[in-house]
């Protein structure tokens, strides 16, 4: 089992939804998130003042995938995420040692479904 996690564009948060159900990963948690990575953020004035943005909007989206859906979740991700520019995002692969299903008590694979 493994938690795929990604940071991607808001705007883009639709296509890669899309993605990842045509490659029949349905179960997915997706919060929002402030950060800054290559981009460094940017330079803005507001009533002659200029203010520094360096913490940008992002979309962080958890998925907990069994082994044969890791590949193919992450390909999904970066079909539905790439726009070919600096701040496209980034996607983490962590071990997940132990999943419990709340309403039935499953474990592991079972699970995760």
């Amino acid at each position: 089992m493994k938690l795929v996690i990604a940071m991607i564009q808001p705007h883009k948060l639709p296509d890669v939804k899309k993605a990842l159900y045509d490659a029949e990963v349905y179960k997915m948690t997706v919060t929002n998130a402030l950060g800054c990575g290559q981009q460094k953020g940017f330079s803005e004035t507001y009533r002659g003042v200029v203010t520094e943005v360096n913490l940008l909007k992002k979309i962080r989206l958890e998925v907990a995938v069994n082994e044969d859906f890791v590949q193919p979740a992450i390909e999904a991700i970066i079909n539905g995420a790439r726009t070919g520019k600096i701040g496209d995002g980034k996607i983490f692969v962590l071990d997940l040692p132990e999943c419990v299903r709340i309403r039935t008590g499953e474990k592991g694979s079972a699970a995760i479904g």
